[in-house]
């Protein structure tokens, strides 16, 4: 496989970009190895700079459910680039596609786009915070909801206000007012909220957790938070910025069928375009500037190009799709589980529909605890190279999750079962 020309750019990003890349998760550091600095992308396939191919299981991340350059998206997004980039004023564009989410997603009556899955939490505890005039944000060990500063706590345990940040550069002050919770530990949640009721503004969290592998919450779990948080009269927050519009069009909330007051959707719903949306009960979200005190604005919010490409692959979005995309990957995921426990080896496949995340232990794992407990970065970097070397992308990092997209096809699946099935064996 050649890599001079990777080698040469990445070289050259290192002087000028800290670390050679924009997001850490890029960076191959937990894998080994360089990045590799890709050129385009066309179906389930990657392209680098040294014209080797890949099928891509990261897919931005979980962004693209249709491949890479789907034809829709790119011909939405080229015409109405023809007409202009950005305006800074309203466009019918971000009318049509919140009126699509509107329909489709049960939690949202009204929405506000914004630009990332960050801008979206951040700007969705603030007017949480603001409807309740209440302080606390409760969320859960292992989830993940950008890099919002109230929101990058260490790990916490049981009942404890936490006092210490999982980055520099985050003050005390800003976490002071954040709880972490065990995920799907129903007995601390109630303590919790029984304690601290009057103070909490918002409970966020993923309803399938994809930033600690792939972990869905239990259903006794999420219907306990959602009963607990309307009796204290508490907002409650889906994360549905991975999830969403990934296993059905109602996202999991339908999948459950438990309603939340708010919902973060991003990735899919741009099309590939960088993208957040938060939306939820009218009452909540007349709360906003313009209409009330809680003040969220953004230059480049609702982008008309933005607009047109995410609302052109959501359309294609259909009980018949999901219903292939969620059992060709079921299907994946049960034979190669049913591999590691002929062979007695310790590793799982997690799944949740579309979405797939590797353990190296036996059996699934519940909370971030047991995710850690299951994971292995150095396994992880011989599983990740292993692949590679064999034409196939995954995320470059333990306890990340990988996709399926609606353009992998069976050869691609069968060439990924038998790189697994080889790398385990040996």
């Amino acid at each position: 496989m050649k890599k001079e020309n990777s080698s040469r750019i990445f070289s050259d990003a290192k002087k000028i970009m800290v670390g050679g890349v924009n997001s850490p998760a890029r960076s191959f550091q937990s894998v080994g190895g360089q990045p590799l600095v890709m050129k385009y992308g066309r179906g389930s396939k990657l392209y680098d700079e040294d014209g080797n191919s890949y099928t891509d299981y990261c897919l931005s991340w979980g962004a693209l459910i249709f491949g890479h350059a789907h034809r829709n998206a790119i011909l939405a997004a080229k015409k109405t680039v023809e007409r202009g980039i950005s305006f800074g004023t309203s466009t019918r564009a971000e009318v049509d596609i919140a009126r699509h989410i509107v329909k489709c997603v049960p939690s949202i009556e009204m929405v506000r786009f914004v630009n990332s899955g960050t801008e979206a939490t951040m700007s969705a505890i603030r007017l949480a915070r603001g409807y309740t005039k209440r302080p606390i944000v409760i969320k859960f060990d292992g989830c993940y909801h950008g890099h919002v500063d109230d929101l990058l706590t260490a790990a916490g345990s049981g009942v404890a206000n936490l006092k210490e940040s999982s980055s520099l550069g985050i003050p005390k002050s800003h976490i002071e007012n954040t709880i972490s919770l065990p995920y799907n530990n129903v007995e601390v949640l109630e303590k919790t909220l029984a304690t601290q009721k009057d103070k909490i503004a918002c409970v966020i969290l993923e309803p399938v957790a994809g930033n600690m592998g792939v972990i869905p919450a239990d259903v006794t779990f999420l219907k306990t938070l959602r009963n607990l948080t309307k009796k204290y009269k508490i907002v409650l927050i889906f994360d549905e910025i991975m999830s969403g519009f990934r296993t059905n069009p109602g996202c999991v909330q339908a999948d459950v069928n438990i309603t939340p007051d708010m919902t973060c959707l991003g990735k899919i719903v741009g099309g590939g375009f960088p993208i957040g949306v938060y939306g939820g009960r009218k009452d909540i979200m007349r709360c906003l500037a313009p209409l009330g005190g809680v003040y969220q604005a953004g230059t480049f919010s609702g982008n008309p190009v933005v607009m047109r490409a995410g609302l052109a692959t959501l359309k294609l979005l259909n009980n018949d799709f999901y219903a292939k995309l969620n059992q060709r990957t079921e299907n994946f995921a049960k034979e190669i589980n049913a591999f590691f426990e002929e062979n007695d080896i310790d590793a799982y496949m997690s799944n949740y529909k579309g979405m797939m995340s590797i353990r190296f232990a036996k059996g699934p794992v519940k909370n971030y605890k047991d995710a850690q407990e299951a994971s292995s970065n150095e396994k992880y970097g011989k599983l990740f190279n292993h692949l590679l070397k064999r034409g196939i992308y995954w995320p470059p990092a333990d306890l990340e999750s990988f996709f399926v997209s609606g353009m992998h096809s069976k050869k691609d699946l069968a060439g990924l079962m038998e790189a697994l099935k080889e790398f385990f064996k040996e």
